[in-house]
């Protein structure tokens, strides 16, 4: 059965592009095309797509807003198909995400550019990918506000120990939650904290800018042989792989991929269990596939704090729903369960 796609794109150049690139695949139907927000939000009501490509600037209506009410109306999955590399640009991709996008790719180069073949196989593999999420309406940011408000954590099982090192991993639905989870820290939080997010080349940069924005942390893509400091935020860069060595240096390599992914969670977790073992606490968080499982197995059997976000808060539940069944994890929380479980751990006396 094909993927029913909509594709919403202001420029006409552009959209003719996107439309021979999905409609050349013989698993994806484009049933229409939208010239800005207003009409994509009428085009979801009226086609019923399974996914929709977005831009981001248009005219009218931009992707944030309009991927805002689409996820609050008739959610399904959206892909943001950005130009990446323009600031404001980045900025209004991520708060699309933070809306409910699930997921971000570079705009197509057009035919004869030496990177149209990878480019156009991105946006296709990515669209029939995120076909297969189910996704959940998006309560407006007052409602969700709310709700958050009445609903208690308790964490005396889990009293202040010698932390020394945060380590997180995320893939489809990260961004936004890691926001939450990285605005809400302390400050001075007295350790550093390693995040593996899986993204398509080109964003992450941005993504480091966009965290930093939005978060009283300082948030930088890694560098190979750096010394990690508390309260800092790193990055794995594009395609590397990020670990730790003695001493507490970043260590970045081209390995083979792990379970396909580059980076990989499992590669970061594995690493910080072998260097910090009990003085560590892992992080998996929403995300397709099964990569960080068996790293925050790893990480638990070397005695650290290990933690999974529950399934009534993920956008994706597979990668945490793995480390659940592995009985990776310690705790099952919410994001904001899992700042205060994050921020317990590491409190001074």
């Amino acid at each position: 059965m094909s993927v029913r796609t909509l594709i919403v794109e202001d420029s006409a150049v552009v959209r003719e592009l996107l439309n021979h690139i999905l409609g050349s695949d013989p698993a994806v139907d484009v049933v229409g095309t939208a010239r800005n927000g207003i009409e994509a939000v009428q085009a979801v009501r009226a086609l019923r797509p399974d996914v929709v490509t977005m831009d981001i600037n248009m005219p009218v209506m931009d992707g944030y807003e309009a991927t805002r009410l689409i996820m609050e109306t008739d959610p399904l999955p959206i892909v943001i198909v950005s130009v990446s590399v323009d600031r404001r640009e980045v900025a209004t991709t991520f708060r699309a995400l933070e809306a409910g996008a699930l997921a971000a790719v570079q705009k197509p180069m057009g035919v004869g550019h030496p990177d149209y073949e990878q480019t156009a196989k991105t946006l296709v593999e990515t669209v029939k990918l995120m076909s297969e999420v189910k996704v959940v309406k998006r309560w407006p940011v007052r409602c969700r506000e709310t709700n958050r408000a009445s609903v208690p954590v308790t964490l005396s099982h889990c009293p202040p120990r010698a932390i020394e090192i945060f380590a997180m991993g995320a893939s489809a639905g990260g961004p936004p939650v890691l926001q939450t989870i990285l605005s809400r820290l302390p400050v001075d939080i007295p350790v550093p904290i390693l995040i593996v997010q899986h993204m398509f080349t080109g964003f992450i940069k941005g993504f480091a800018e966009f965290l930093e924005d939005a978060c009283n942390l300082p948030v930088r893509v890694a560098v190979q042989g750096e010394q990690l400091k508390p309260g800092h935020v790193y990055l794995a860069p594009d395609g590397t792989h990020m670990g730790v060595m003695e001493g507490g240096l970043v260590e970045l390599s081209m390995d083979a991929p792990v379970e396909g992914m580059r980076p990989s969670i499992s590669h970061l977790f594995k690493s910080v269990a072998r260097v910090f073992a009990d003085r560590a606490a892992g992080v998996i968080l929403t995300g397709m596939g099964k990569d960080g499982a068996a790293g925050l197995k790893c990480m638990r059997d070397t005695g650290a704090v290990t933690i999974a976000q529950d399934e009534e808060s993920s956008m994706v539940f597979s990668m945490p729903g793995e480390a659940i069944k592995l009985e990776a994890a310690t705790h099952v929380l919410s994001p904001y369960g899992i700042v205060e479980i994050l921020s317990n751990l590491v409190k001074r006396p």
